[in-house]
């Protein structure tokens, strides 16, 4: 009994710039200009001497305009005790081939005075919350 299977394809090696397997044309890793979600997350922060603040937690994208507005730095703590959560507004990131992660324009001191919440809690139910925080670093927008 004959069996008439399609040839096999190559999967993309991991952090490829490859596109999708099935011929789709649709990025699902990285390329030159697109990331994918999960390779974000993970990634270092540093500040503007290069020195290493925290890691990418996630990243909040808004619903309606589906643009990313917080990436939420993981910051301080030890094996994942006593960390905490610093939104940060996405435009405040700018990423570096050389240091292979984002670095923003603040330091330890204003990160630790910035807004900030812990595991399990809700900052954003707090309407104002977004705005202090795009107040602390600088970059609120102005209204349309």
């Amino acid at each position: 009994m004959p069996t008439d299977l399609p040839p096999e394809r190559h999967l993309r090696p991991a952090g490829s710039l490859e596109l999708d397997p099935k011929g789709e044309g649709v990025a699902i890793d990285e390329t030159p200009r697109l990331i994918a979600s999960d390779k974000v997350e993970g990634t270092a922060v540093y500040d503007a001497g290069g020195e290493h603040l925290g890691t990418v937690h996630n990243f909040m994208v808004d619903k309606v305009t589906g643009q990313v507005a917080y990436a939420v730095l993981s910051f301080g703590g030890f094996l994942g005790l006593g960390e905490s959560y610093h939104p940060l507004p996405w435009r405040s990131l700018r990423y570096s081939v050389e240091l292979g992660g984002y670095i923003i324009d603040s330091d330890r001191d204003t990160l630790e005075r910035a807004p900030t919440h812990g595991a399990g809690e809700d900052p954003f139910a707090d309407p104002a919350f977004g705005g202090r925080i795009d107040d602390h670093y600088g970059v609120r927008r102005s209204p349309a």
